[in-house]
């Protein structure tokens, strides 16, 4: 596998440094495919990332458990990203039993990093949309910026008034000053989502359908071999 599908905090991975920005990508990657790789490459351009650390969960607390074993979801994310330096791979949330909360994970990221070390979590605009349902939403921005990828067919205004004041009071356009604090704001990026989705690859091959579009060749063979998403 490459030396770039490491874990965060390994003596491998090198620690970011004041004003380096990090990117965080989390999901259950069931399995990981271009509408995830692609747009996030896209989006390292527009904002200069350097690194983009994916975090598998293990027990995504609000949508179905995974069909592929936290085993087999974390070998298609090698295969994925290899040969690929912008990503690594940070797997302390498949050690976990209980349910991977985004919070949680950046409480314990902001402590290893310390607080002057910025911290990007990148999400899609359906995730906006719906974040004031996630645990202790209101407290991320103390710990990260939010970089939000747009998705299409997605409400560009949040539910509520009080939603929209809360983006609009943390909304920068500029991404460099997602650089100079190391948390707080909310960028909206220029990278649209890819029309892909892993519950559209899971169909697909539940129907028998070729996937060979919409995700990496070694992952769909690895997908093959193990008989994944097959009814």
């Amino acid at each position: 596998m490459s030396t770039s599908a490491i874990s965060l905090g390994s003596q491998d991975q090198t620690p970011p440094q004041p004003h380096e920005l990090l990117a965080l990508f989390g999901g259950t990657f069931d399995p990981i495919h271009y509408g995830h790789l692609r747009p996030v490459e896209q989006l390292a351009n527009e904002i200069h990332l350097d690194k983009v650390v994916l975090i598998p969960n293990n027990v995504p607390p609000h949508r179905p458990q995974p069909e592929a074993s936290s085993a087999q979801r974390l070998a298609m994310l090698q295969l994925a990203i290899e040969g690929n330096p912008l990503f690594s791979i940070d797997q302390r949330e498949l050690r976990r039993d209980t349910p991977s909360y985004t919070i949680e994970t950046l409480e314990t990221l902001r402590k290893e990093y310390g607080h002057a070390v910025p911290l990007a979590f990148i999400i899609g605009q359906d995730s906006l949309l719906s974040l004031h349902k996630w645990h202790r939403w209101e407290a991320l921005l103390n710990f990260c910026h939010l970089v939000v990828m747009g998705r299409p067919g997605y409400a560009q205004e949040l539910e509520t008034p009080a939603l929209q004041r809360w983006l609009d009071a943390h909304k920068v356009d500029d991404a460099g000053l997602l650089r100079q604090q190391p948390q707080g704001f909310i960028y909206l990026a220029n990278t649209p989502l890819l029309d892909i989705s892993a519950t559209q690859i899971r169909q697909r091959r539940h129907a028998g359908d070729d996937c060979a579009n919409f995700l990496p060749s070694s992952v769909e063979r690895y997908i093959e071999s193990q008989g994944l998403y097959r009814r």
